[in-house]
């Protein structure tokens, strides 16, 4: 009987403790400053506005790259919180006039951001505000996609993020459409 007791009392405590876990972990407190931060938010805010952007697709963006590491570096070569190529990179400084760009400014979280931006604007722009089709490009380049959707015969209404072929594309658009989700429930109140 004893054992009984105590195999209740046990197992009456455990639960306890997965409730009480499983309540901090699901808190928007918990989730906030553990699993979906949102640091550089005013920079963030200030230049996905500016190039009309959602912030929050932009914080899923980054979080998606680099987890809001200024220092993150891809094995690809990827550079900084939303994990600028340095041929991109290089790119848009140049159509964005700023000739004095070196890629080591890239750990900088207000250039990246700007940068960063910067493109997924140009990308908006030519894949007409699809989300898809955008983090797809930003993710597995824009002649990919262009090379997909004349092949598989996608429009600007193209949605279906599972028929992307690259498995890392598919993936990674999904994950940072995911991300955005969260942060809107998380910080757009």
């Amino acid at each position: 009987m004893r054992i009984l007791t105590r195999m209740k009392i046990l197992v009456g405590s455990i639960l306890l403790v997965v409730t009480i876990g499983y309540q901090i972990y699901s808190s928007d407190w918990f989730q906030k400053k553990y699993i979906y931060p949102f640091p550089y938010q005013e920079i963030v805010y200030r230049y996905a506005l500016e190039r009309e952007l959602d912030p929050f697709l932009v914080a899923g963006v980054i979080r998606a790259e680099s987890k809001f590491n200024t220092k993150a570096k891809s094995p690809k070569g990827a550079l900084g919180l939303m994990q600028l190529m340095p041929e991109t990179s290089r790119w848009v400084a140049e159509q964005m006039e700023n000739q004095d760009f070196n890629t080591k400014q890239l750990e900088d979280p207000e250039l990246n951001i700007s940068m960063g931006t910067w493109y997924l604007g140009s990308l908006k722009k030519e894949f007409k505000s699809n989300e898809v089709l955008m983090l797809a490009a930003y993710n597995g380049g824009r002649g990919n996609v262009k090379q997909w959707m004349a092949q598989y015969g996608w429009t600007m209404s193209f949605v279906e993020d599972e028929k992307i072929p690259f498995r890392e594309t598919r993936e990674y658009v999904n994950r940072v459409l995911d991300n955005k989700k969260r942060y809107q429930e998380l910080y757009g109140r």
